[in-house]
């Protein structure tokens, strides 16, 4: 099932600003929170869909790739590009502050974050990574899976990436009372201003570790290595980032991973010059070659190909191969094969080779009108033997 539009999903246009989009979303979400429809399943999906869309429109690198390649520009786990498989910690973790506080005054009538539904301690959230990865033309025509090595933070296996010693217990933050937040209360021109902030002492957390890991040293983390496959789409182009979601560093003491972004690299190929879906491929022909026609090879992304060169081709002439260029990264069609036609010209004749040459120069055949457009190109070419 092809995804809707993410403008369309919050009901915005594609020239809203950040405030409008952020309105939107919050509106959406307070509408379509699981907390307020118990047991829709709808209502859930459309919940995690409008914070999708919100991840992409609210942040200007991916909403610009979106704006020029649509989902095929995005969804990064499923063999595209950026935002997409969020789950429920990621949404509440992620978009907290959109609510206010930790969602209390906005979900608190209805059992939220506020409410006790679900625990209003902050989620920790581990740092995105970035690698590069270098495709020839063959693997951005088909696709191509690769596998990388990246060394990263893992969830420490001795503690389950607690943090926590075995059999040690926890202990309630003193400070915030095991809520993760606390609220601070100053006294302003304007009146009292109350803000709410993670608990500097637990971190947001709610809890102290008693007894901690030795192998983490409570941090719940260790640096390792992960070998990650990585799916990418065909049509991709230099310069695009792709989006793996959860496979970036892990959080500290449980939580969401962050995410492994990819940047595409093109290598250049030794025969065909990309131009934006279209390849072009600089086809040197002998004048024996041009005037009488004769069949060639043509290299392609998949393999070679003949094609017969008619009698009489020119220099400077473009031939069309449909379909054997690049695949739109988006899905609408493929490229072509554009043919630029040079004919070779030889450097050093023999004395019989010249004296054929001037002969045949001297014929009406090899005289061009002068208003043919290849009238320049002979006069050089007779010019040469001169």
């Amino acid at each position: 099932m092809s995804k809707r539009d993410y403008y369309e999903v919050l009901g915005v246009s594609k020239s809203a600003s950040k405030d409008e989009i952020k309105k939107a979303y919050r509106k959406m979400a307070i509408k379509y929170h699981p907390d307020k429809n118990p047991g829709d399943h709808t209502a859930e999906e459309n919940f995690k869909e409008a914070a999708e869309a919100y991840e992409v429109l609210s942040d200007d690198n991916k909403r610009a790739r979106y704006d020029q390649f649509g989902h095929a520009g995005m969804n990064g786990g499923s063999g595209g590009f950026g935002g997409g498989g969020m789950t429920m910690d990621d949404i509440f973790s992620q978009f907290g502050d959109i609510f206010g506080g930790h969602f209390g005054s906005a979900f608190g009538g209805f059992g939220g974050f506020g409410g006790g539904g679900r625990s209003s301690r902050r989620v920790n959230k581990g740092s995105d990574l970035r690698v590069k990865v270098k495709l020839n033309l063959s693997e951005i025509a088909n696709g191509v899976e690769k596998k990388i090595k990246v060394n990263k933070y893992v969830s420490c296996k001795s503690c389950s990436g607690t943090g926590a010693a075995n059999g040690s217990s926890y202990s309630t933050c003193s400070t915030c009372r095991g809520s993760g937040y606390v609220t601070r209360v100053t006294n302003t021109l304007l009146g009292q201003m109350q803000t709410t902030s993670p608990c500097p002492t637990c971190n947001g957390e709610g809890k102290m570790i008693t007894d901690r890991c030795t192998s983490c040293s409570g941090e719940g983390v260790v640096r390792d290595a992960e070998v990650i496959t990585i799916k990418i789409p065909a049509g991709v182009a230099e310069g695009m980032q792709m989006s793996v979601s959860g496979k970036g560093n892990a959080a500290r003491r449980g939580g969401v991973n962050g995410d492994l972004l990819v940047l595409i690299e093109e290598e250049k190929d030794p025969n065909l010059t990309r131009d934006g879906n279209d390849l072009i491929y600089s086809l040197y022909l002998s004048f024996t070659e041009a005037a009488l026609g004769a069949p060639v090879e043509i290299p392609t992304v998949d393999g070679k190909v003949k094609i017969k060169i008619e009698p009489g081709t020119q220099p400077g002439r473009v031939l069309r191969l449909r379909g054997k260029g690049l695949p739109d990264v988006n899905g609408y069609g493929r490229g072509d094969l554009l043919v630029s036609i040079n004919v070779w010209v030889p450097k050093n004749l023999s004395k019989d080779e010249k004296a054929t040459l001037e002969k045949l120069s001297k014929s009406n055949n090899f005289t061009p009108a002068p208003d043919s457009s290849e009238k320049n190109f002979f006069e050089r070419m007779r010019s040469f033997f001169d």
